[in-house]
């Protein structure tokens, strides 16, 4: 069984919201024209407690953190309930069989969608073993997701104009994708998913 997983598609991640991706409402089309080709579309949202401490200016236990990142680093976005922590109007999402939330516990960053969301077992109770991957960041939650999925012996597909990064640094985003690779992914892009799956 395969399915879609569409990673954090949500306001505050696109042009306008509180931590913009550059181009980040330019998925919606690919992913929209993907969602008729899967049996099964999962779809996960950054879900934070307003005293997130990847938040600036938030204090943090450093003994508490579980992250791949330091704490405190980003500004406030993808508050539980707030218009920005919603998925991207443009996404169809009637389309959509499941919504996750992670990064709910104000001490984990929860880049990883199999991060306490509880997808891993959804995928093994629904028997997926290849994962279609779409969404935002490339350079964070895309890329965590991706490695994690690796390691718990899924085939990735990594759709790769259905992705964008933030590059905090010039090039992460690249790099991104090489470390994907380099763990087994494959890249490939939406009109070659759709092609393959007709």
């Amino acid at each position: 069984m395969d399915a879609l997983l569409i990673v954090d598609f949500q306001n505050d991640f696109c042009p306008g919201g509180a931590l913009p991706v550059a181009e980040g409402d330019r998925i919606a089309e690919p992913i929209n024209e993907l969602l008729d080709v899967f049996d099964l579309v999962v779809a996960t949202r950054d879900w934070h407690p307003a005293d997130h401490g990847s938040f600036v200016g938030v204090q943090v236990d450093p003994v508490k953190w579980q992250g791949v990142d330091p704490p405190a680093i980003w500004p406030v976005h993808c508050v539980q309930g707030t218009p920005g922590a919603e998925l991207h109007p443009r996404l169809e999402r009637e389309k959509v069989d499941y919504v996750l939330d992670k990064g709910m516990d104000r001490w984990s960053q929860g880049y990883s969608g199999f991060h306490d969301s509880g997808l891993a077992e959804l995928l093994r109770e629904k028997d997926v073993d290849r994962v279609f991957i779409a969404g935002l960041t490339t350079d964070y939650c895309v890329k965590n997701t991706v490695l994690d999925a690796r390691k718990l012996g899924l085939d990735v597909v990594v759709v790769e104009d259905a992705i964008r990064g933030v590059d905090v640094e010039p090039g992460d985003s690249e790099r991104a994708l090489g470390e994907m690779e380099a763990a087994g992914a494959r890249l490939a892009t939406s009109d070659q998913v759709i092609a393959d799956r007709a």
